[in-house]
């Protein structure tokens, strides 16, 4: 019997025109209705996703910034949460600035979030789009989770650090990557988004502990639910482990051939063909 549904977002929930289909809808809404708890796993942050979180009613905290933090969509309340350690959060800074390349960190796990930036790096386009981006989702309401600081490095070591990102060139970010892992091995975890055609990679340093699967398992740990009763949806490779720990793992149609490969996994349609209110019909009633 599944009690709790961890669904990814982004090209699970959402299909391609970034929208919530109406099928979709009522399947997430008749599975909350036979008392399954619902939430989202996503790699965005928490101001973020909340909106969506909001306008679906999800029952259950929702998992962001990829398992990091947890937290309740409607009342703002956090479940749980990891963090950098102060040493490690300024060390990224010092590593970072000594290859010119700047941040943007993410703080306050207690309240709505906010994202810390020096004037340098409004000049990446990371930052730009973020912006932009925000701009478009909240309006003029998501500038408030966006502060500009005179010294990024000593604004870290007074906050509690979620989430620092760092972007630039393939192979500039490739290097900065390594040389993260080695200079701090065991202290963070580092995840890459790569888009080749336009040189460009997104670094994403967490917490060691921090992804959608921990947060999926800290979730169920904490309404003592089975990892028997955990179902989980997704499409990519940030997915895999909170696939691998839910007894009902579910890939979307639309996912990469290597997952779709996995003879472990369940399949479903694609997110532009109700893949999520297939396989909620399929495997909760």
């Amino acid at each position: 019997m599944i009690k709790l549904l961890a669904l990814d977002l982004d090209g699970t929930t959402l299909n391609s025109l970034g929208e919530i289909a109406d099928s979709t809808r009522k399947a997430i809404a008749a599975a909350e209705n036979a008392g399954v708890l619902v939430t989202i796993a996503t790699g965005r942050r928490f101001r973020d996703a909340r909106p969506l979180g909001i306008d679906l009613g999800l029952n259950a905290p929702l998992i962001t910034h990829n398992g990091a933090l947890l937290k309740f969509a409607d009342s703002g309340e956090t479940a749980a949460f990891s963090t950098l350690t102060t040493e490690t959060a300024v060390a990224l800074m010092e590593i970072g600035r000594s290859v010119d390349s700047h941040p943007m960190v993410s703080t306050d796990p207690r309240g709505d979030g906010l994202l810390l930036f020096d004037r340098t790096s409004l000049e990446t386009p990371a930052l730009e789009s973020h912006i932009r981006w925000s701009d478009r989702l909240h309006g003029a309401v998501g500038r408030n989770g966006l502060r500009m600081v005179d010294d990024i490095a000593s604004a870290v070591g007074e906050a509690e650090v979620v989430h620092i990102s760092f972007s630039g060139a393939v192979c500039a970010m490739e290097s900065l990557a390594t040389r993260l892992s080695d200079t701090l091995p065991g202290r963070i975890k580092v995840l890459k988004t790569v888009y080749p055609r336009r040189d460009f990679t997104l670094l994403d340093i967490l917490p060691p502990d921090a992804s959608k699967g921990h947060g999926v398992a800290k979730l169920a740990s904490l309404n003592s639910i089975t990892r028997d009763e955990v179902m989980a949806i997704g499409d990519n490779f940030n997915d895999l482990d909170m696939l691998e720990y839910a007894g009902t793992p579910v890939v979307m149609g639309n996912a990469d051939q290597s997952l779709l490969e996995r003879p472990e996994f369940y399949k479903t349609l694609s997110n532009d063909e109700g893949g999520v209110a297939a396989a909620i019909e399929r495997f909760i009633f």
